[in-house]
């Protein structure tokens, strides 16, 4: 629940661009201030939930994320101007990216290593679908009511879903392990998980010591940090260069307008096909092999889409799969970093590698832009996508140098349960 509020909140800006422009009589070109903000917001919550989430604890860091996005969108609902919408997205975006990163966190925390990479990726898949729900909900409610609907409703279900959580949501076990006083159910989580307050004081329970941040950079995880930085920097401009510029290169290969939409917004049902197996792969055969080769298919159906005139359906079925291995292997990319750190750190590392990504994706509609002010023939702009593909999948493939020492550190740090 907590990412499918997550994915309506981080589109409904876009939902209401439509009805703003005429509301407060602005270009649409003028809302990428808003867009930017927000994303700037994600990027300073990710990077900050990370170090909060490891030494505080996940309950807390979701609590007040969720809280930050629904008090925010329900403030976006009253904002007088662009520039007071851009400051409450800013705030959105900061709770968003905390929730990201507090999820993937709590969801490892709960699964054992060897499928610890397909349950992240099914989890993700919340944020599409929540997208998907919500902007059905909002097209039939504003033939009745104004823009403000599209932040109320990302405001009121956030909010109505703190107090369940206060009340249900589980903490990580190995913070609960440090409570006096458990209650009952507590007890018993952490019997089922073969961990008991008595060895607090043993490394068995992994909580984060010293500086997180510094930590992903200690014990042989240095390597693997950076090489994460670069995929997700790499995999989200490509991500969000290919979607925001694929319309206009359809579009000029003499598409109608409206067909260039529904070709485009095939990509993200591409995406959420790549989960029942990419997760799988990943856990098998570990992201260097399973995800690298993801990443390189998409060169190719990219390259298929920007050289090659095809059939309509024929393009309908490239762009499926485009998206399959393009957004598939970003959500690929969630998962295979949230398996990989000890639990001690894992809060940051995710964290650390979405702040990183959300730069590339500021990046993207400034390159995309830079391509078409440049009078570039409309395949460059494709082809950059698949330069960047290229750079992540080859990160990727180099994940393989970190070796049996970084393995093994993660896993004899994890106590045996969480395997």
């Amino acid at each position: 629940m907590i990412q499918r509020c997550d994915g309506y909140d981080v589109g409904s800006i876009g939902c209401a661009v439509p009805s703003l422009t005429h509301v407060w009589n602005l270009p649409p070109p003028a809302f990428s201030t808003a867009f930017v903000w927000s994303s700037v917001g994600v990027l300073v919550g990710a990077l900050a939930a990370g170090p909060i989430g490891d030494r505080v604890g996940r309950k807390p860091l979701l609590l007040a994320s969720v809280a930050i996005f629904g008090i925010a969108s329900l403030l976006s609902a009253v904002a007088p101007s662009l520039a007071i919408l851009s400051l409450w997205r800013f705030f959105t975006g900061l709770g968003i990216g905390g929730a990201f990163s507090g999820t993937v966190a709590l969801t490892g925390d709960y699964t054992p290593q060897r499928l610890r990479a397909t349950l992240i990726m099914v989890q993700f898949t919340g944020a599409p679908l929540g997208g998907f729900v919500g902007g059905l909900a909002v097209s039939a409610l504003l033939a009745h009511f104004g823009w403000q609907v599209i932040f109320v409703i990302g405001g009121v279900f956030p909010l109505a879903l703190v107090p369940v959580m206060a009340l249900w949501l589980p903490e990580s076990p190995r913070f609960l392990a440090r409570r006096p006083n458990l209650s009952t159910r507590q007890q018993a989580l952490l019997a089922r998980r073969d961990i008991t307050p008595a060895r607090t004081d043993s490394h068995s329970v992994d909580i984060a010591a010293g500086n997180p941040v510094k930590m992903l950079f200690g014990r042989g995880y240095a390597l693997q940090t950076m090489l994460l930085w670069v995929i997700y920097f790499c995999s989200l401009l490509n991500l969000f260069l290919f979607v925001y510029w694929l319309p206009e290169v359809l579009r000029l290969t003499g598409m109608a307008p409206s067909q260039a939409v529904f070709a485009s917004s095939i990509i993200p049902l591409g995406g959420m096909s790549a989960v029942p197996y990419l997760g799988l792969l990943i856990d098998r055969f570990g992201p260097e092999r399973a995800l690298a080769l993801h990443y390189a298919a998409g060169i190719m159906f990219i390259a298929l889409i920007a050289l090659v005139a095809l059939p309509y359906f024929a393009l309908l079925a490239v762009i499926f799969l485009a998206g399959t291995t393009i957004i598939g292997s970003q959500t690929g990319a969630n998962g295979a970093c949230g398996a990989p750190y000890p639990a001690r750190m894992r809060t940051t590392g995710i964290g650390w590698a979405i702040g990183i990504g959300r730069v590339g994706s500021i990046a993207s509609p400034i390159l995309g832009s830079y391509l078409r002010r440049a009078a570039c023939r409309r395949h460059r702009s494709s082809l950059s996508a698949c330069f960047f593909a290229f750079v992540a999948a080859t990160a990727t493939a180099l994940l393989v140098l970190r070796g049996r020492p970084a393995t093994r550190l993660a896993q004899q740090s994890a106590p045996a349960p969480s395997r």
